[in-house]
């Protein structure tokens, strides 16, 4: 049947950058089967399909999908299927609840008008801190040698709806000399359930950061360009480390899709960032 399509880039203000999304509307009769041959179809990192809410307080239910699985939460799909909600109903600001695997995640939309961007912030879910870890094997897995973590700053897995391992590294130049073994980082990851290994270099102004989030799709090591349910814990981990409260991340540059995510610390981390509707159509789904 023939199902509205809305294509965005999330993350950025401009098309072509960020990190790319599908949202499939009126997803209720979809079995997993078929949305994940969709999610192979489109080849993002994510996709998206919007069905009935089936908790109380939800305005909608989020699937989320990889290549290949289903995720209990994500940033980019989150933030981006709020705005595509809100363009299907033709509200130009809006509040939502969304319903996904790890809970209900208030979101803000402020739609643009004459071009411009649009607007979305959501209360991700409380911060939980787990296990430090080596950071000589982690390092190890991501190719780089022992002087280029950062001393004050060890690994950590954090979730703020799923997790992320949090490598901090010395110095900008670290960042683009990661080049992860899949082996390695499969195990790395595996060892904790952690959904990928997010390097970051916090800059001296204690608010930006730059970043890169390396993910495992069977045996090859795959680059995600925005991650925002691993920016999220990245606040939630400075701030409790160097009381940062707010940060402005850079991802995306070294693939040609630059992103910024801006992340603010609290009770819940609030995550925000722009995002672009590229494309709202029709799919025979």
């Amino acid at each position: 049947m023939s199902r509205r399509l809305t294509w965005l880039d999330v993350f950025t203000s401009r098309p072509l950058a960020g990190n790319g999304l599908a949202v499939v509307h009126d997803a209720d009769d979809l079995d997993e089967e078929r949305m994940l041959g969709f999610a192979r179809e489109t080849k993002l990192s994510e996709t998206a399909f919007v069905q009935t809410a089936t908790e109380s307080g939800a305005d909608y239910r989020n699937r989320i999908w990889m290549t290949t699985r289903e995720l209990p939460f994500a940033g980019h799909p989150s933030l981006g299927t709020a705005v595509a909600v809100a363009h299907a109903r033709g509200e130009r600001e809006a509040r939502y609840v969304q319903q996904t695997g790890a809970g209900l995640q208030p979101i803000e939309v402020e739609l643009g008008s004459n071009g411009a961007p649009a607007r979305a912030s959501m209360l991700l879910e409380p911060a939980r801190f787990g296990d430090e870890r080596d950071p000589g094997e982690v390092v190890t897995a991501l190719g780089l040698v022992d002087a280029d973590a950062d001393p004050e700053l060890p690994p950590q897995l954090v979730s703020c709806g799923v997790q992320p391992l949090i490598v901090a590294v010395r110095e900008e130049a670290v960042l683009a000399r990661v080049h992860p073994d899949p082996d390695l980082l499969g195990a790395l990851l595996g060892e904790s359930d952690a959904v990928c290994a997010y390097v970051a270099w916090p800059e001296p102004d204690g608010e930006h950061v730059q970043a890169r989030a390396f993910f495992l799709e069977g045996r090859q090591v795959a680059e995600d360009p925005a991650t925002g349910s691993a920016a999220g814990p990245l606040c939630a981990y400075l701030h409790a480390r160097t009381g940062a409260t707010r940060i402005e991340v850079a991802q995306g540059v070294a693939m040609g899709r630059p992103s910024r995510l801006v992340c603010e610390a609290g009770e819940r981390v609030r995550l925000a960032g722009d995002v672009v509707v590229l494309i709202d159509g029709q799919v025979e789904l």
